[in-house]
Parts: C-alpha cells; structure tokens; sequence
C-alpha cells in the first residue's frame, strides 16, 4: 500500500490491488478510514470514524492534492 502523502496525521494511500478500479485514494487517521474516488467529482466512497466535518476537510485535500495522487496512481498501475 504505497504512501502518497502524509499531512496533518493523515496518511494518503492506495492499494496495489486497485488498478483495474477507478483511480482512488485511502485515507487513515488513528483507526479512522475513507475512500475517495479522483475522478470528478471527488466523492466519498466508503467511511469508518470520520465524522462528517472531517470528511469535507479530507474532501477539500483531496482535491487539492488530486494531480499529485493521480500521478502517482498512474506511475504505479501504468495507466
């Protein structure tokens, strides 16, 4: 599970068994987890533990840091 970006406690991720899937991003804080999709528009896929006002803040990030986890999806599925 490679490591895209660590901010603020959070840790950025996607797995390695994803690559047929849409371009996505784990995220992990504590035992707290989320899925996004990177495809517009950025969307919450799954949640455990964020509360709603987290997971717009983590919204916002991810969408800021969208072209950097993108580039990094593909660089390791090849896409």
């Amino acid at each position: 599970m490679p490591t895209v970006l660590r901010t603020s406690g959070f840790r950025f991720f996607f797995c390695s068994l994803e690559g047929a899937e849409q371009p996505r991003i784990h995220v992990e804080h504590g035992d707290n987890v989320a899925k996004f999709l990177l495809e517009p528009p950025v969307s919450v896929v799954a949640s455990s533990g964020f509360r709603p006002d987290q997971l717009k803040r983590l919204r916002a990030l991810v969408i800021k840091h969208r072209p950097t986890f993108l580039e990094a999806w593909n660089a390791h599925f090849g896409s």
